[in-house]
């Protein structure tokens, strides 16, 4: 009996020089996301403009994961505003296209810190490149030098709006994440509606409102021990889901 084939999901790579060298890399813990979500993760390396339709005729879901560069300011309006962080164009010149197609397409959509960034701008919105230095906003950044346990442990609960995607997977009750971020979305992109909020009012999850397929953009990092974490469960498996309807719907039942 042959096994179900499961869906292929797309996750792009950014861009890294080790030495004299440029990679395409992406973190372990975001491949191991992809497959607690019951689907095949695809790295994807940099993609030229004509190469991006064949990508997304094979794909049955994106997953755009965090990083430790910034969207280009460029792309909202504005000039760098702290020169010493990382920035990664390569990565934006296909991603901010990538997704207004897969989103357009209705083809199902996760995305983690950066790529919930990249998202908002991509469709319009604009981005507090600092938002620690915003009045009335908290420091959502983790401790230098500390631990990746200590950075990635939780630190504010989340508030959700009734009524949205993320309540409808794990209840409209608080609960508390990890904040590991120095941008956060300023103007919310058209189209867009908010899911969660921090204590401080920044926004921590968004959704495209009226989407032929599921969508959800988080700004925390629910794929850090994920399978420990109910919520980051209960949100891959929805994501998964909505992969295999897509695959299913596109491409026939599973044999």
């Amino acid at each position: 009996m042959s096994t179900p084939s499961k869906p292929l999901v797309l996750v792009p790579a950014c861009s890294r020089q080790l030495g004299e060298h440029p990679f395409q890399i992406v973190g372990k813990k975001y491949l191991d996301a992809v497959r607690l979500a019951g689907a095949l993760p695809v790295v994807v390396p940099w993609a030229e403009a004509d190469e991006l339709e064949q990508w997304l005729q094979m794909a049955d879901g994106v997953f755009l994961t965090g990083s430790p560069s910034n969207v280009h300011p460029s792309h909202f309006g504005e000039e760098v505003h702290d020169t010493s962080l990382p920035l990664d164009p390569q990565r934006d010149a296909w991603t901010l296209p990538l997704i207004r197609e897969a989103v357009a397409r209705g083809l199902p959509l996760l995305t983690i810190c950066r790529g919930t960034q990249e998202t908002n701008v991509a469709l319009g919105g604009s981005l507090y490149q600092a938002v620690h230095e915003h009045e009335g906003h908290a420091d959502h950044r983790a401790p230098d030098g500390a631990p990746a346990a200590v950075q990635y442990g939780p630190s504010h609960s989340v508030s959700v709006e009734p009524g949205g995607v993320l309540a409808d997977i794990v209840g409209e009750s608080p609960f508390t994440v990890n904040s590991v971020h120095g941008q956060a979305v300023k103007t919310l992109a058209p189209g867009l509606r908010v899911e969660a909020r921090a204590p401080d009012g920044v926004i921590e999850a968004f959704s495209v409102e009226g989407s032929a397929g599921f969508t959800l953009c988080l700004q925390w990092h629910p794929e850090w021990q994920a399978a420990q974490n109910p919520q980051s469960m209960a949100m891959l498996t929805a994501f998964g889901q909505a992969c295999r309807r897509w695959r299913e719907g596109h491409r026939g039942a599973y044999p």
